[in-house]
């Protein structure tokens, strides 16, 4: 199989390629290396002779026209992320999010099947507002609680190429798949989230120990459950024109619980003390997976304490690469 990861040397992706690698299959990975090209992890999969890699920006039209047109599955995985960088520069992730989403659409061919990389904060909003339940099924309404707040632009970036996707699948005649990722964690996936924050800040001693939203709840999924739910996913024809939350439902966790958990890891013991929650995190995140059931028979397979034993031991031993 040929497949296309359209950010494919960020986390989820690059993680993403090593699993189709070793499936046997072949990869091109378009980047623009805006997390940075200092990585042993992505050149060790550069040196894979099933793996291309590519320096793209897919904000311009130049990158895809060099393209090859010809495969079988695509993921568009490219994104800006993180609350830091979303809340530092929203215009940025509007036009970078917005841009690669619609530039894939004038660019897919007919008959072909894509991936679009969604977000659980197309409903934060709903939840935080009461009128979405928890867990959360994909029927739920969308809502964006203040589009002037900077925080939600990365939200709404993701729902409009969700209904980007949707409506030109049917137009166009190409299969496409909306995976609403839900807390996903694990090794490399940068220090601006609240396991390898919280990872890094316990390797260094830090005491007192601040856990903001220490009151909050959420469901976190490692990111190897995470791919065998995207490609079960994009292996199934019912799949398609459907969105999907993906996620573990089965480890829902408190966050001081959470923090208490790493600092066990750790072998720390700092005073842990409660902080208030980032302005617009929503209280409690947990997926409804009874659509992801159906459609793939998918189950979670790692533990929270074994994804965060893993992903610790990774950051100790890596540090992130700047």
């Amino acid at each position: 199989m040929r497949a296309l990861l359209l950010g494919g040397a960020g986390f989820i992706g690059l993680h993403l390629a090593r699993r189709l690698v070793a499936d046997g299959h072949r990869v091109t990975i378009v980047d623009d290396f805006s997390r940075g090209r200092d990585d042993a992890d992505l050149d060790r999969l550069r040196g894979h002779p099933a793996v291309r890699v590519i320096s793209g920006d897919l904000t311009a039209p130049g990158t895809w026209a060099g393209l090859p047109t010809e495969w079988d599955q695509i993921y568009l995985l490219a994104a800006v992320v993180g609350v830091r960088n979303v809340e530092q520069d929203p215009a940025r992730v509007v036009r970078v999010n917005t841009l690669a989403a619609l530039h894939l659409l004038d660019w897919v061919a007919p008959g072909q099947r894509v991936f679009f990389a969604s977000t659980s904060e197309v409903y934060a909003g709903g939840v935080t507002a009461g009128l979405v339940p928890v867990p959360t099924p994909e029927t739920v309404p969308a809502a964006i609680a203040d589009i002037t707040a900077p925080r939600f632009a990365y939200a709404v970036s993701k729902l409009l190429g969700e209904a980007a996707f949707l409506h030109t699948a049917r137009a166009r005649g190409f299969a496409t798949v909306v995976g609403r990722f839900h807390n996903v964690y694990g090794p490399r996936m940068g220090a601006d989230h609240v396991i390898p924050e919280m990872s890094l800040r316990a390797m260094r001693g830090v005491d007192p120990f601040p856990v903001p939203g220490a009151d909050q709840y959420r469901a976190f999924c490692h990111v190897d459950d995470a791919v065998e739910a995207m490609l079960r996913l994009m292996a199934n024809p019912a799949a398609a024109g459907q969105i999907v939350h993906i996620g573990n439902d089965r480890g829902e966790t408190n966050i001081a619980d959470l923090a208490k958990l790493i600092l066990r890891v750790a072998g720390a013991s700092p005073t842990i003390e409660a902080a208030p929650a980032p302005p617009g995190s929503v209280h409690r995140r947990c997926p409804d997976l009874s659509r992801l059931r159906a459609l793939t028979g998918y189950e979670p397979t790692t533990s929270l304490e074994e994804g965060v034993r893993a992903t610790y031991a990774w950051y100790l031993e890596h540090g992130w690469p700047r």
